[in-house]
């Protein structure tokens, strides 16, 4: 199984940002009907969800995120050598949306930039991705940008997802230093099952395709460049994959619920994590759940989580493990300490990078 463990890096920084901008779920009521719009917040926990703003994309939240981190941690930006973007709602197809970040945060020459296409294990991948390369390059920091706005790939006829994801991105900096804790990464993917959770046009495997919307075989009206998630597929995937690791995990380290100060899981519905949480056998009290305020944010919950529970409220040490599962299917568990102080409140913006078109004039 894929074990990463640094014990010269440490998470020194948390911000997550949304779009001020929400949309309440009673707000469905004419479409769906009141009795569907109840029922789907009984399941899932939630009530609302932050939505972005047409010109606003995952990268405009991600920036605010990663600069007022780079302010508040008073970062030298010539010693941040690597940034890493996460995410399936990209700027562009090309180029890598990390090298518009780049741009906008002013970061030097000498510095790695690249996306990772994932959605709900994102965080704990680019804790992976980025740990592995701080380790290993001769550059002090890492900056990890997760974030997606889901809400532009769905269809608002769609019953089965219309009324689950929220928009939101997130900032993580990692510091490479002697005096650093372990943080523990495992992670896990199962090709198999791509097709539970998939855009299926807009790539360059079915180009061409029209995009009107229609009735598919689920009931549900969407076009072939929305976003499909296969509920029992993912429900059955969530149920015994990720309660299997979380025991895994904790087993192989010879460790136990009460080690951890918070298990943070990537907030899918309230209903499966209710459930993950007794097959895993977890305290309710360390397993925090808020998507009733946000929606599914995907790879940008497990830090918005955090940084809504913890954001600058005390000064402590707490050790988390944050468990994220999803597109691909792809699943992980990330195990480390961060200091309160060093978590953001959330943030609410409606900035967009108002020079991000290009000109066809």
């Amino acid at each position: 199984m894929p074990f990463f463990a640094f014990n010269h890096v440490s998470i020194v920084g948390i911000s997550s940002a949304i779009p001020q901008d929400f949309v309440e779920l009673d707000a469905f009521n004419p479409s769906f009907g009141g009795d569907v719009v109840a029922k789907f917040k009984k399941m899932t926990g939630i009530k609302k969800f932050h939505k972005a703003l047409k010109g606003q994309t995952a990268s405009d939240l991600g920036f605010v995120a990663a600069q007022k981190l780079i302010e508040k941690r008073q970062v030298d930006i010539n010693k941040i050598g690597i940034i890493v973007f996460v995410t399936k709602t990209p700027d562009y197809r090309v180029p890598a949306t990390a090298c518009v970040l780049h741009k906008r945060l002013k970061l030097p020459k000498d510095c790695i930039a690249f996306d990772i296409n994932l959605g709900c294990s994102g965080f704990v991948y680019g804790i992976q991705v980025v740990g592995s390369l701080l380790e290993n390059v001769n550059t002090r920091y890492g900056l990890l940008i997760v974030g997606d706005t889901t809400t532009k790939v769905v269809c608002p006829q769609d019953k089965s997802v219309a009324m689950l994801f929220g928009d939101g991105a997130s900032a993580t900096l990692l510091e490479k230093k002697n005096e650093a804790g372990s943080i523990n990464v495992q992670t896990k993917s199962d090709g198999e099952g791509f097709k539970a959770i998939i855009i299926p046009a807009g790539g360059f495997r079915f180009q061409n395709v029209p995009g009107e919307c229609r009735v598919w075989e689920d009931g549900n009206t969407r076009s072939d460049y929305d976003l499909y998630v296969n509920g029992t597929d993912v429900f059955n995937f969530s149920m015994t994959e990720v309660p299997r690791l979380v025991k895994e995990y904790l087993e192989n380290n010879q460790l136990q619920a009460d080690d951890f100060d918070c298990f943070a899981f990537h907030q899918a519905n309230e209903f499966m994590l209710k459930q993950i949480i007794k097959k895993a056998k977890l305290p309710a009290a360390k397993v925090p759940i808020n998507i009733s305020k946000y929606g599914n944010t995907s790879g940008n919950s497990i830090p918005l989580l955090l940084a809504d529970i913890y954001g600058e409220s005390d000064d402590r040490n707490i050790r988390v493990l944050a468990c994220g599962f999803g597109v691909g299917l792809s699943w992980g568990v990330a195990d480390f300490t961060v200091n309160t102080k060093d978590v953001l409140p959330v943030i609410e913006t409606n900035d967009y990078y108002q020079e991000a078109a290009v000109s066809h004039e």
